[in-house]
């Protein structure tokens, strides 16, 4: 492991209460649930694409839903947001959520039986006229969260998606995508790999690309340095086209980075001229494509490789029409410097 994969805890803030975590995670789905919406309707990508697209992005839903269940009555444990350019949850809250599902029987066996809980909450409420004791909410949270979370639907460091057939492209008849949760930056990225094989058949080379990907394409990086690492330990495999996108910055009221659209936010939320829930979400789409090919090595252990040939990164901005026009009288060469002029979505009401 690199210095670079060390996450602690120094590296966040704290969610200090219920009403914070309210907020948070309306913040996220709302904003998750309007960027698939967007990169559908404004063709960000293609449709294969899309497709993988939402299944990560449904991991990250499911995933960020689990913390609130967990949080939602927990007041010794608080949830932990990145300081750093992210707006998402550290990434050791994965770690833990799935370290807490694998012990999920041993934590079950502690709690009290559901019905007599249910009981308990019946008698308190009708019986008495008194609110439920919060120990006995934090309880009935933890049975939903260790009975109801399924492990395999947490996203993980490393997401990997299935190898598909492409029909009528015979330059790359193969796409594979894969994700995963930086842990330098602390936010998803979504790759996609188009590529042929040589002399192989893609059921017997599954597992071998599977693992390389896994082990040299688990960060971010620079697109030609991933590329080039696969195209090495993978001979048989011929890359033709790599895609990365990075989802985020979260720009919101939780977010502390410098980030220059963070902070036109954050003074706007001071000055009341936005409301506490406005927030943006940047995105950015990275591409390089294999233009030419060079061997390397000796006569005997030769190999050939990409050449390959970057395309101008597209920069993207989803928030809405009042973030939109304080960010236009603002910074309105930033602004301007987008791919696409930013992508309006509904402002979220709390």
């Amino acid at each position: 492991m690199s210095i670079n994969q060390i996450v602690t805890p120094l590296d966040s803030a704290v969610l200090d209460n219920k009403e914070q975590y309210s907020v948070y995670f309306k913040i996220v789905n709302h904003a998750f649930e309007h960027l698939v919406k967007s990169m559908v309707d404004h063709e960000l990508c293609n449709s294969l694409e899309l497709s993988f697209f939402k299944q990560y992005c449904e991991l990250l839903t499911y995933s960020l839903e689990a913390f609130r269940v967990k949080y939602l009555y927990d007041e010794e444990e608080k949830m932990k947001i990145d300081l750093t350019e992210s707006g998402f949850p550290n990434y050791l809250e994965f770690r833990y959520l799935i370290n807490d599902l694998a012990l999920k029987q041993e934590h079950i066996a502690k709690l009290p039986d559901p019905d007599k809980l249910k009981e308990e909450f019946l008698e308190s409420l009708l019986k008495h006229k008194e609110p439920v004791p919060k120990r006995k909410l934090e309880q009935a949270a933890s049975i939903v969260y260790y009975t109801s979370v399924e492990k395999n639907y947490i996203f993980r460091r490393f997401v990997q998606g299935k190898i598909i057939k492409i029909e009528n492209n015979h330059q790359a008849p193969y796409l594979v995508s894969w994700s995963f949760y930086d842990v330098t930056y602390n936010r998803p990225f979504i790759c996609f790999m188009y590529f042929d094989l040589h002399k192989t058949d893609v059921e017997d080379y599954t597992k071998e690309i599977y693992e390389v990907l896994e082990r040299v394409a688990d960060r971010d990086m620079s697109l030609d340095m991933m590329a080039y690492a696969i195209d090495k330990k993978l001979p048989k495999l011929l890359p033709k086209k790599f895609r990365k996108i990075d989802l985020g910055p979260l720009h919101n009221v939780f977010a502390k980075d410098a980030l220059e659209i963070t902070h036109i936010l954050l003074e706007g939320i001071i000055k009341k001229n936005l409301n506490l829930s406005e927030f943006a979400t940047s995105l950015s789409i990275e591409e390089i494509r294999s233009s030419d090919q060079f061997a390397e090595g000796s006569f005997f252990n030769k190999q050939i490789l990409q050449v390959w040939e970057p395309q101008k990164p597209e920069t993207y901005l989803f928030t809405s029409h009042r973030v939109i026009q304080l960010l236009y009288d603002k910074i309105p060469e930033s602004i301007n410097r987008l791919t696409k002029a930013p992508i309006e979505i509904p402002a979220l009401k709390l």
